[in-house]
């Protein structure tokens, strides 16, 4: 469970686990407590009752250094992310916290670029870099951590089709658990296996991506709409 400062509910209850290796989408409404759910993830906020465990570690103030190490967060506007004068700065800043220099630095800067395509705008600022780009430096600015569990917000928001493509084929490709927030349901569908819906607070519904989706009732009952036109058909 937790509550705001102010006496506000956002979570109730919410009792879940994700193995190792899995791709889930968060579906819901506005205001379902998808971001305040994410943020108990990596200690951004603590449960006001029960536990948050990442790979059998408590999420607890001691153990905050390495629960961020394995929990890398995307926020949704990649200049929330993006502060430094390089591309390079940016990608290093991380890893540099925690004690990494010289060689094995550069490499991990090197390769997180790498892994997203941006390698060539290494010395770049990031403000003159598209929309797109910018997400994926700040999508490498987690990578470079080494994380075991990727967290994106709203990966796919304010992207043209391009942009959008490009980023599903990197988080396509990448080898770690990931979870997203979304309202773009074929985007859910596209990268991810299973779907949870929160809404109110608490778990509406967890299963099989197609299967959520293929269910119009349910949709509607938690004001999810999938694009005019776009059908799912549930798997038998």
């Amino acid at each position: 469970m937790h509550a705001y400062p102010d006496g506000t509910q956002a979570l109730f209850g919410v009792d879940l686990s994700i193995e190792r290796g899995e791709r889930v989408a968060l579906l819901g409404p506005n205001g379902a407590g998808k971001t305040t759910l994410v943020m108990h993830l990596n200690g951004i906020l603590a449960a006001s009752l029960g536990t948050v465990s990442v790979g059998g570690l408590p999420v607890t103030r001691d153990n905050l250094r390495e629960i961020r190490r394995r929990v890398g967060l995307v926020f949704q506007d990649p200049d929330d992310q993006l502060f430094m004068p390089t591309v390079r700065e940016d990608v290093a800043f991380g890893p540099a916290n925690f004690g990494i220099r010289g060689p094995q630095l550069n490499r991990r800067v090197q390769e997180a670029l790498e892994r997203v395509g941006m390698l060539d705008m290494i010395d770049r600022p990031p403000h003159h870099l598209s929309g797109g780009q910018r997400r994926r430096v700040a999508v490498a600015t987690v990578l470079a951590m080494e994380p075991e569990i990727l967290v994106l917000d709203e990966p796919s928001s304010n992207l043209d089709s391009a942009a959008r493509r490009e980023l599903a084929d990197i988080l396509r490709d990448l080898d770690v658990t990931v979870l997203m927030v979304t309202h773009d349901l074929p985007y859910a569908l596209e990268l991810c296996e299973r779907s949870l819906i929160l809404s109110g607070g608490t778990i509406a519904a967890d299963g099989p991506t197609a299967t959520i989706l293929a269910d119009p009732g349910l949709l509607s009952r938690h004001r999810l709409e999938l694009p005019r036109g776009f059908a799912v058909q549930a798997p038998r």
